[in-house]
């Protein structure tokens, strides 16, 4: 708890997830302690969540969407002082899994109204920040995929993965870290400031945003009948287990390919080089997380 009245901004994405949020905004009032200041803004469009975050004054400043807009609305905060909060209601929401915050739009409000905030630290890929997770394969070029679909949600996710698995089989890669050097194919390159993709899918369950390390995990060309126990493994934080995984951890990642192609970072798809640089920037934002899992982050 705090001695002095904070204040808090509220930045929403209006289209993350799929959902309306009006009945979580209704809630701020009735949870927050009386006579809390705040404010609700809604975004209009690609990095206006930046700037918005950028330019507020209040001490809380929390991102109501999913990876990508808490993306946006941190890279605002970076170096700042003022703190990230987040309402998750996206579609994978694996920042805020992580740092075992509920979905449960009340629950999630009584974190914030707590005000509990640690440093964290957030990757960078070829100078970028993200904060959850990084990378190249096919979850990136789902990633593409699913930008485009007019439906948002896990299932449509499935659905478009599913399409993409049965026509990619991987690509030859180059990837160091720390110097050290492994050459593979690779179907899936995932770089990890914080443990899951999303949805509790835990690609790298011994990241930390804490520990001052990116955690790489490198998914081998695997058989189709291979993909219930690979997709059990990733969903129990076990993946490392199989033969088709292989985990590094390092300060700076680089990732070599043949050509230009998809990437992506928190979720958000992008185009990256056949060359691209990875590193880790240490407790330079402030995260409000639950009481008692200011350690276990």
């Amino acid at each position: 708890m705090h001695s002095k009245t904070l204040s808090y901004t509220f930045i929403v994405n209006p289209i993350s997830g799929g959902k309306s949020k009006q009945a979580l905004l209704d809630l701020i009032p009735q949870v927050l302690p009386h006579g809390t200041p705040f404010e609700v803004l809604r975004t209009t469009g690609p990095g206006h969540a930046t700037e918005l975050a950028r330019s507020s004054e209040s001490d809380i400043v929390v991102a109501v969407g999913g990876d990508g807009t808490v993306s946006e609305v941190a890279q605002g905060l970076v170096g700042s002082g003022k703190a990230l909060g987040i309402l998750p209601c996206g579609s994978g929401d694996g920042l805020a899994l992580h740092l075992g915050l509920s979905r449960r739009p009340r629950k999630a409000l009584e974190v914030l109204a707590r005000a509990q905030s640690v440093p964290m630290d957030y990757g960078t890929v070829d100078g970028k920040p993200f904060f959850c997770t990084a990378g190249v394969g096919l979850d990136a070029i789902v990633a593409h995929k699913f930008a485009h679909a007019p439906k948002r949600g896990l299932g449509t996710y499935i659905t478009k993965a599913w399409e993409t698995w049965k026509t990619y089989r991987g690509e030859e890669m180059e990837i160091e870290v720390d110097g050290e050097v492994l050459h593979t194919r690779a179907v899936i390159v995932t770089v990890a400031n914080a443990g899951q993709w999303g949805n509790q899918a835990r690609i790298a369950p011994a990241a930390s945003v804490k520990d001052g390390a990116l955690d790489v995990t490198v998914v081998l060309p695997f058989r189709t009948v291979e993909i219930p126990l690979l997709a059990t493994l990733l969903m129990t934080g076990q993946a490392a287990r199989s033969r088709r995984v292989k985990c590094l951890r390092g300060k700076e990642v680089r990732i070599r390919r043949a050509g230009p192609g998809p990437a992506h970072y928190d979720g958000d798809p992008c185009l990256l080089g056949e060359e691209i640089a990875f590193g880790i920037e240490t407790g330079r934002l402030r995260v409000v997380v639950p009481e008692g899992r200011e350690t276990r982050i």
